[in-house]
């Protein structure tokens, strides 16, 4: 579509090599730039295998209150690139936490907390406001409100929004793959505004975290 711009990125689980500085420069180093986003692990990480109870390999960030040293290289190869995203992915709340700060102490840009109120994640508010505190945007996505049994409901949105400030707050779908009953994307993020401003939020507000504060994020502002 002429005049829309899409930026990808990579997932740090086990089918790249996990907490792996090698992959995440070559998705850096390819041509055009459009790779912008370094997501933390995900489905593979260890908070995540552990809240599925399965039986499996996964990729670890922290032993015993420490950052592994892969995770720390992998920090410092996106301090290097200040246009490149950090996002905690589905790590645990004080993981999450200790990544943002040593983050953002290493000179890393742009960090974002990665659907922090959905499994397998669940921070909770105080987490999320220190994390803001430190630095970080807070990730909401209404894929957590759809499905027979939805991770959160709007009100529950609402309040953990204006806890944190909507300035540290950014809106996104989740909505990847197809499943029964979800939206598509483009409609996912409407119904999700649409929703925000039922409870109150002001269009400016919504307009800020849906398209203000991913923009700068991405270095488009």
């Amino acid at each position: 579509m002429p005049g829309l711009e899409i930026f990808g990125g990579i997932a740090l689980n086990l089918s790249v090599g996990g907490m792996n500085p090698e992959a995440v420069k070559h998705m850096i180093l390819m041509k055009g730039g459009w790779g912008r986003v370094v997501w933390f692990p995900t489905f593979d990480s260890e908070s995540s295998v552990r809240s599925a109870k399965e039986n499996r390999p996964s990729v670890g960030v922290s032993k015993d209150g420490h950052l592994l040293p892969e995770v720390l290289q992998v920090t410092d190869l996106i301090a290097q690139h200040p246009e490149i995203v950090l996002e905690t992915g589905h790590i645990s709340p004080e993981e999450g936490l200790m990544v943002v700060r040593e983050a953002k102490q290493r000179g890393v840009k742009h960090v974002v907390v990665t659907h922090e109120m959905r499994a397998p994640v669940w921070m909770k508010i105080p987490q999320m406001q220190e994390a803001a505190r430190d630095g970080a945007y807070i990730e909401f996505v209404c894929s957590a409100l759809t499905g027979a049994k939805p991770d959160n409901t709007i009100d529950e949105y609402a309040k953990a929004i204006r806890d944190i400030g909507p300035k540290y707050c950014i809106l996104a779908t989740d909505l990847g793959g197809v499943a029964a009953g979800r939206p598509s994307h483009p409609d996912g993020i409407l119904m999700f505004m649409e929703a925000l401003r039922m409870e109150g939020f002001s269009q400016t507000d919504v307009d800020m975290m849906s398209k203000t504060n991913p923009a700068l994020m991405l270095g488009l502002q």
